[in-house]
């Protein structure tokens, strides 16, 4: 029997779902006779909605756009920026508003939805926008720089929805410098996927990010400031606040406006309906995505979009597809706080039973909704710690095989789940992928990576969070095959990091020259070069940039500064614990101001120095050393500061001297090569002001004495730190510290930080604590004195530096020009500072008279 032709297929919309339709075409019908024309309205090809926040961290638009390959198949064609405006079914014709015609056997609307706003007073003024696409994030960043030069101040942002998507626009102003306010009418945030416990532990974490929060309110009416741009808000509580900025990101509805005045079936509640094959009303005519309606029904995720596709793709090649609508399951993203939710997560099922665990001090909650026999997982609710999610969603509706509790409890005592999940688990969602077709890439197929896997699958290609779990049916499966999974750094060494670094230690080997002619192949790469450096400092200690090692650092190391966007760089000098005398601020504010230099406080109680000149530095970092500061190491992979909470020193709640703990610990940790930044927190009670479980290692104070904590950063992929002994005195806390660190350095993988070493750590923080605390493996000893001859060998490297003419002559703007400088850089003022000038700003190639240049008026 032979494959049906398509013929003309034209798609109205050129969205995230239009984009699979095309590429499901070309994968299951690679030869097939047929022509698809894609119509968009937006004047860009298909982008990443999912991750549209991710504009504000570095992404640009070009980086969004999704796969154009599809494009280069003569089969399709892609019209952008003009809208279909009418479709004629008895001549089976689209009329663009450009007056383009398209004739179509089949079409098929993929329209989306567009932004809800209220009917408020005042939506319309300037300063106003939505969070949906990205011409909508392009104006508000636009809008927030110009309106903060206009004000000469941060701006009032407020974020009308409390939901997934007000959460990252929240995040969003934020990034742009902006304040941010969170106005949700509901009682609790993300009131949709969060319980009350949830929603309860969300605020918290959210507030904590500065993020202001106001439930059970809405936004009644806007008012301009004197210039007509907005500038306050009404709320229905009978408050009014600052509004310079406004976001409404309060739900969306089905774009269908071309289907009702094609006179297609419309639902009750808007969209076009559909039934299980995706057909509309009109046999020729159907409907995906966000704006199809089934079962009265519109789903606002790219999941369900996705499926629909497949089912229109199949049907049109003589397929009998069906959609089914699956369990939804939703992330927080872009926010760096974890919440996540799938399934039953109010416990509304029949008979259903709801296991809790709640631990207010480390800010997490986490409930799994299981049947009334408590083997069948129904649903589950994971504020600040959602590792669990991507693992336990695949089980929806099935067997946990193991206590509900077990998951839950602190330690993580549940089995590890990933590669032994049967094949008709659905593991990725978004692309509707199966743990056996997963499988398949790799035994029918021959993938033998996960990059290549997720090219064959599709799986993990949008929103991500189901990466983890492919990774371990990837591997999984690959050594059950006999096929032995790599963990080569490069094309140079076969070994892993931890094997190389063990090599290194037992040959005793110096030089990158005796480690490849001993280990290796070839002159190294970018790859391998930083690891063996890090690699030398760690076991070797030594100037980095004596030797061939200065060869091996990369761009910052080489420079003992991090290197900034306009080509300067920071000087961040070391301020252990936030303590610092009046006499050093004295002398950092003197050197800031006599170099023209940007300052401000850190994040991690540090003072960063912003815009030297490569050839500034030793000139600044001798005034500095001078005045009995060293370097801060912001630029190396290596301890990067020890925050803390003033402790019993001052604060009436503090238990233990968490400061002078905190400088212990930095002082002696400080220089410590590793695999990757570390970062230590110190609090001096329960209160956990010095956040320190977000930390690497986290020391919070008991009334016996110390908790330490391991395990923990913050980023992109949030993770509090685990419990790896408790009421420890000083000395015994230093003690196991030193383990866990060496440990961390002999053997985690290159640029590992110590949250997935941990997560990672056969047999889970349980095992490590045998190591670590109990020496099962009886090399406590051994940890703690490689620490000791580090602590032993310690010298500031900017004070080496000061001290010898040939180390001080690599720093220069030009080698064959020393004396000279970059005359491309300029500055201009900005709050009594300076920062690069943008074109068209009033500017100077010194930054001391930039400052006088201000551009926010």
């Amino acid at each position: 029997m032979s494959t049906p032709t398509p013929g003309r297929v034209v798609v109205v919309g050129a969205g995230m779902v239009a984009h699979r339709f095309v590429s499901q075409m070309i994968a299951r019908s690679p030869e097939g006779a047929w022509h698809v024309s894609v119509v968009g309205d937006e004047d860009r090809a298909p982008y990443d909605r999912v991750h549209l926040s991710e504009y504000f961290t570095g992404r640009t638009a070009d980086d969004l756009t999704m796969d154009p390959s599809v494009w280069e198949d003569q089969r399709t064609e892609l019209v952008t920026g003009d809208a279909v405006a009418a479709v004629d079914r008895e001549t089976q014709t689209v009329t663009t508003r450009s007056g383009r015609v398209l004739a179509y056997d089949h079409l098929v609307l993929a329209t989306g939805s567009w932004a809800w706003t209220p009917r408020t007073e005042g939506t319309d003024l300037p300063g106003v926008f939505s969070y949906r696409t990205l011409a909508d994030l392009e104006g508000l960043r636009e809008y927030v720089a110009l309106r903060t030069e206009r004000l000469g101040r941060p701006l009032h942002g407020v974020v009308v929805g409390g939901g997934v998507l007000g959460l990252e626009a929240a995040a969003a102003l934020q990034t742009l410098g902006t304040a941010a306010t969170v106005v949700e009418f509901a009682d609790r945030l993300m009131s949709v996927q969060l319980d009350d416990a949830g929603g309860e532990a969300l605020r918290v974490l959210v507030t904590d990010r500065g993020i202001e929060v106001r439930t059970s309110t809405g936004a009644t009416g806007l008012s301009a400031a004197g210039d007509g741009a907005v500038g306050t808000m009404d709320l229905s509580d009978g408050s009014r606040i600052p509004a310079d900025v406004v976001i409404f990101s309060t739900g969306i509805r089905p774009r269908d406006r071309v289907a009702r005045e094609a006179g297609l079936a419309i639902g009750e509640r808007g969209g076009v309906v559909v039934g299980a094959a995706c057909h509309t009303s009109d046999p020729a005519v159907w409907a995906i995505g966000e704006c199809a309606s089934f079962e009265d029904q519109c789903v606002g995720l790219v999941a369900p979009g996705n499926a629909m596709a497949d089912v229109v793709v199949d049907r049109l090649l003589g397929g009998v597809a069906t959609y089914s609508p699956a369990p939804e399951g939703t992330k927080l993203k872009g926010v760096d706080i974890e919440a996540a939710s799938f399934g039953d997560v109010f416990g509304l099922t029949p008979g259903a039973l709801e296991v809790t665990f709640a631990d207010p001090v480390a800010r997490t909650y986490r409930k799994l909704v299981v049947s009334d026999d408590a083997r069948t997982l129904l649903g589950g609710v994971f504020v600040g710690d959602a590792a669990l999610y991507s693992s336990l969603r695949p089980l929806l509706g099935r067997s946990l095989g193991a206590d509900p509790s077990a998951f839950l409890a602190p330690e993580g005592g549940a089995p590890v789940l990933g590669g032994d999940l049967p094949d008709d688990v659905v593991v990725c969602s978004c692309a509707n992928v199966t743990a056996g077709t997963v499988r398949g890439a790799v035994t029918e197929h021959g993938c033998t990576s996960l990059g290549e896997v997720k090219t064959c699958t599709k799986a993990g290609t949008v929103c991500g969070s189901c990466v983890p779990i492919l990774t371990k049916i990837v591997n999984t499966t690959l050594e059950a095959s006999g096929i032995s999974v790599s963990r080569a750094m490069c094309e140079h060494f076969t070994m892993s990091r931890a094997e190389l670094f063990a090599l290194v230690r037992q040959d005793g080997l110096r030089t990158f020259t005796q480690i490849v002619a001993a280990h290796g192949t070839g002159r190294g790469c970018v790859v391998c070069k930083p690891v063996v450096a890090s690699i030398l400092a760690s076991l070797w200690g030594g100037y980095i940039l004596d030797g061939e090692q200065a060869a091996l650092q990369d761009t910052n190391d080489r420079a003992l500064a991090n290197l900034q966007k306009d080509g300067t760089y920071s000087v961040v000098p070391r301020v252990p614990a936030g303590e610092i005398t009046p006499e050093k601020l004295i002398v950092i504010g003197q050197v800031a101001q006599d170099f023209g230099l940007y300052t401000r406080v850190t994040g991690a109680q540090r003072i960063g120095l912003f815009g030297a000149r490569i050839d500034q530095l030793p000139e600044i970092w001798r005034r500095l050393v001078d005045a009995g500061m060293e370097s801060g190491q912001a630029y190396g992979k290596s301890l990067r500061a020890v925050k803390s909470c003033v402790g019993s020193s001052w604060c009436r709640f503090g238990v233990q001297d968490s400061v002078g703990m905190a400088v212990r610990l930095e002082l002696r940790y400080r220089g410590l090569r590793s695999p990757h930044k570390f970062k230590v927190g110190v609090s001096g009670c329960a209160r956990e002001c010095a956040e320190a479980r977000g930390k690497d290692v986290g020391v919070i104070a008991t009334e016996k004495g110390w908790n330490v904590y391991v395990g923990g950063n913050g980023g992109f992929s949030p993770r509090h730190a685990e419990l790896l002994a408790e009421d420890l005195d000083d000395e015994t806390l230093v003690a196991v510290v030193d383990r866990f660190l060496a440990y961390y350095v002999r053997t985690a993988d290159k640029l590992q930080r110590t949250a997935p070493w941990v997560a990672d750590f056969p047999g889970g923080i349980v095992e490590l604590r045998k190591v670590l605390v109990e020496d099962s493996l009886g090399i406590a000893a051994d940890l703690e004195a490689e620490v000791a001859r580090h602590v032993e060998s310690y010298v500031d490297e900017w004070a080496q530096t000061l001290d010898d003419p040939d180390r001080l002559s690599r720093f220069v703007s030009f080698v064959n020009a020393p004396d000279q400088h970059d005359p491309d850089l300029s500055y201009t003022g900005v709050r009594g500072q300076v920062r690069p000038a943008r074109p068209g700003e009033p500017a100077d190639n010194n930054p001391v008279i930039a400052r006088t240049l201000e551009v926010r008026k």
